[in-house]
């Protein structure tokens, strides 16, 4: 079942997205569902970073170099 959702966008970001659909034959609703996934997924990546990271200092790794030293 899909859920409806109205949004108010400002001139500027209407054009873009009516840009960015006709460069991809996509319709506002796809182009606007997508972006939406993306964010939420960097949200939860980045909820999930900050959790973590307490743990991964306490073992020395401080900046994404020390992760990728040791996977290398």
């Amino acid at each position: 079942m899909l859920g409806t959702l109205t949004i108010r966008l400002d001139k500027e970001l209407e054009r873009h997205l009516d840009l960015v659909c006709r460069r991809s034959g996509r319709t506002r609703s796809a182009v606007i569902r997508d972006a939406l996934r993306r964010q939420l997924a960097l949200s939860r990546y980045e909820d999930l970073r900050r959790r973590v990271m307490p743990f991964a200092e306490a073992r020395g790794y401080l900046v994404d170099d020390d992760v990728v030293k040791d996977v290398s």
